[in-house]
């Protein structure tokens, strides 16, 4: 097998923790040279192609791939009858056929993969494939699915969580009320799945080159599958084009790996873009209902919800998803009374799951909604009601966990708030500024602008009773260090902390960050969760602090003076006496030096029957401040300006985390207004990013931002996560600023220009 350099071996000189770092990876990804797993090759490979569904829900009758057999360049096909292990897998319950064999639950569910020796051979023969299906009647409304007939033997329902704190009897002197709804979002990454798996000589094992978020969990799955023993599925990193979430569940692993070892030769499999958005999860579609109560200052004094999230026909991480929607319901406030009942239930739409923000964006699109209502009902400024209620240290969430870490979020919405705002709408105004831009369609005395708030908290790893950790391994071989960590680069900037983490404690230039894999180092947990960081930092920084201390140690021996006399000042190495004065590359002149450590956090603990307990690990707070402008006539928005302030522990990278927020806010706008996967009667009717749009460099405002550092207790240098709130309250918050300018309820998002021109603000369905 052999790919192009991916750049990510050696980076000299990088910048130490706290220092703004450059990417290595960056140079390579815009010149269009950073060797992806779709470049992947392997001398005599075939191709691989998917046989999916045609129908929503259907009862397969018959399965003929005797047309797939005789087109020319066909080596194998591999249906349900082949799979050699467990038929079923699942991140969190084994309940997802590797393919259908009796019944399809979704449109584009895999049923058979052909492999050729071309790909348009391979895609011919897939085409070739003759199913014959009894159309069964979809169950697609959510509602419905909690009391209609089971259309999985596991049931439709995935959880229920009803969350209880406090009174349940409390009420407030003002009380507000709505329904709201989120659609079904696409990670939208912009490589599509691939991989190339290449079996071993004697046939009883394979090695896949993947893009994932977690090497060891799908080869766990993948072994299950295949009937084979972990350790003879090796899994090995590629270039990853995105991830955010979709990458958590397996696609094409299993059928890649069986048409290998059927096939006896490499195989390479590659999505197009129609096939990606049946390949992965989305984001789950909701229906939220809520009631606030508050007293007359604007003290909250009780929350009510009810949150229905449609998980689609398997399970995913559907369990967890729902856990943290209704976790995080009321918002970053106190709340001393909460009424919350919560459910995911299954449907034959298309699977959902994990998706950035995680659950917490459904919810934090109803509870800032409601505390705008509120302010208005109140007649007080929407910033100063949140700052009334804010949550901080020692105040207790929704769940009775009490806060013991940092949580800032009253800095965090008064340092949104003071960012300063973007040039005053005027009749100069360029008119590409205007919304339409470059269509120059917007009437000038029509469009209007509006200013919103909004703020979130959001729980960072992973949560209730997971046993989590990373392993990281540091080598030290005559001065040149390695470090070798199975964390998934998705493009988050880890390979850049490696390096700064490293050189921050053994001071030592010289750094290597080895290929993430599943044999030379335990696992590292997903790339999710806004965990890395914390969880695969801190096993870099666990086995680095190892691997220096073994160096010291030698050098102590050699010069004859005690460990404890020495001390790392600055770059160098000394001891008291002034005998030993040497920098750490030299004193690891002619050592080999091999560490490996895990890093866990503190233990969590499921909720209860109540939705009570210490379920999270700590919690980053962010909030936002949006400028639009709105054609009233056109129904157009453009997104102006996002200011934001964010709770991020320590920034180890600054300019990573600046990254990071601007990543955020896109998904951000772009589920405010516009970024919608529409499906109708359990299909999905826009499958391409023709259709599927998503903000591009023209459609993205100005953003400007803030970071407050409070360094968090447990941490790796103080840090923590900063990939998940960018989202999380930048969508209310665009969406209240399109409310402040057009005076419309909008309850629903992504806000379509009909929702603005026909002044509707009904809840999607």
């Amino acid at each position: 097998m052999s790919t192009r350099d991916g750049g990510l071996s050696l980076l000299r000189r990088a910048s130490r923790v706290g220092e703004n770092a450059p990417r290595p990876d960056g140079t390579l990804k815009v010149r269009g040279e950073f060797a992806y797993s779709s470049d992947l090759y392997a001398e005599g490979m075939l191709w691989g192609a998917t046989v999916r569904s045609t129908e929503v829900h259907a009862r397969i009758c018959s399965v003929d791939i005797s047309g797939a057999l005789a087109t020319p360049g066909v080596h194998v096909v591999v249906t349900a009858d082949d799979v050699p292990g467990s038929p079923y897998y699942g991140l969190d319950g084994d309940d997802q056929p590797v393919f259908a064999s009796a019944v399809v639950r979704h449109l584009g569910e895999p049923i058979a993969a052909v492999a050729a020796d071309h790909p348009e051979a391979a895609r011919l023969a897939a085409s070739r494939v003759v199913v014959e299906y009894e159309p069964l009647a979809p169950l697609l409304d959510p509602e419905r699915a909690l009391t209609a007939e089971p259309i999985h033997p596991n049931g439709n329902l995935f959880r229920h969580l009803p969350i209880r704190k406090g009174d349940p009897d409390a009420t407030g002197d003002v009380v507000v009320e709505g329904s709201y709804a989120t659609g079904m979002q696409d990670q939208a990454f912009l490589g599509p799945e691939s991989g190339l798996a290449i079996p071993d000589s004697g046939g009883d094992g394979v090695e896949l080159f993947i893009s994932t978020q977690w090497l060891h969990v799908d080869r766990d799955q993948v072994a299950a599958c295949l009937g084979l023993e972990p350790e003879r599925v090796r899994l090995t990193l590629s270039g990853v084009g995105g991830a955010f979430g979709a990458r958590e569940d397996i696609s094409l692993q299993v059928h890649l790996c069986m048409l290998a070892l059927r096939a006896g030769r490499p195989v390479k499999m590659v999505y197009n873009r129609a096939e990606s958005f049946f390949g992965h999860v989305h984001r789950h579609p909701s229906r939220l209902w809520y009631r606030h109560h508050a007293d007359r200052d604007g003290t909250l004094v009780k929350v009510e919800a009810r949150l229905l999230l449609d998980g689609g026909a398997y399970l995913s991480s559907s369990f967890h998803v729902l856990g943290n929607a209704a976790s995080f319901a009321v918002g970053p406030y106190r709340v001393p009374n909460v009424v919350i009942d919560s459910w995911n239930v299954r449907t034959n739409n298309p699977p959902c799951g994990a998706m950035r923000g995680f659950g917490v964006v459904q919810s934090c699109f109803g509870h800032e909604a409601q505390m705008d209502k509120l302010a208005a009902a109140l007649g007080h400024d929407p910033v100063e009601l949140r700052l009334r209620n804010a949550l901080g240290h020692g105040d207790t969430c929704a769940t009775g966990q009490r806060i013991t870490g940092t949580l800032p979020m009253a800095e965090v919405i008064a340092r949104t708030a003071a960012l300063p705002l973007p040039p005053e709408l005027t009749e100069h105004t360029p008119m590409l500024a205007l919304p339409g831009g470059a269509g120059r369609c917007a009437d000038r005395s029509r469009v209007v602008r509006g200013v919103g708030f909004a703020a979130s908290y959001k729980n960072l790893m992973y949560a209730e009773g997971f046993d989590d950790f990373s392993t990281a391994r540091c080598r030290i071989d005559h001065g040149v260090v390695t470090v070798h960590c199975a964390c998934a680069e998705v493009g988050q900037g880890f390979v850049t902390l490696v390096c700064q983490i490293a050189r921050e404690v053994l001071r030592i230039d010289d750094v290597v960050v080895a290929p993430a894999d599943t044999v030379e180092v335990g696992s590292a947990g997903s790339t999710s969760a806004s965990r890395q960081t914390w969880m695969s930092g801190g096993a870099v920084e666990a086995a680095c602090i190892a691997a220096r201390d073994r160096v010291i140690s030698e050098l102590a021996l050699r010069s004859g003076v005690e460990v404890a006399s020495l001390v790392l000042v600055d770059d160098r190495v000394v001891s008291g006496d002034g005998r030993v004065d040497t920098t750490m590359t030299e004193a690891a002149a002619g050592l080999v030096v091999d560490e490996t450590r895990e890093f866990h956090h503190a233990p969590t603990q499921p909720l209860d029957e109540n939705g009570q307990g210490d379920a999270h690990v700590s919690f980053s707070g962010t909030a936002h401040r949006a400028v639009v402008d709105v054609d009233l006539d056109l129904g157009l928005v453009r997104v102006v300006q996002i200011a934001t302030a964010q709770d991020v522990g320590r920034a180890l990278n600054p300019l990573a985390v600046g990254g990071q927020i601007e990543g955020g806010v896109a998904q951000g706008v772009g589920l405010a207004v516009m970024e919608e996967i529409v499906v109708d009667g359990g299909r999905i009717r826009n499958a391409s990013f023709t259709d599927y749009l998503i903000p591009t460099a023209l459609d993205m405002p100005e953003v400007v931002w803030d970071l407050i550092e409070e360094p968090e207790p447990g941490a790796p240098f103080g840090a923590k996560g900063v990939g998940e709130p960018p989202v999380v309250s930048s969508t209310p918050a665009v969406v209240a600023a399109i409310r402040a300018a057009t005076g419309l309820a909008l309850d629903r998002v992504p806000v379509r220009p009909q929702d603005i021109v026909r002044g509707r603000a009904s809840t999607a369905t």
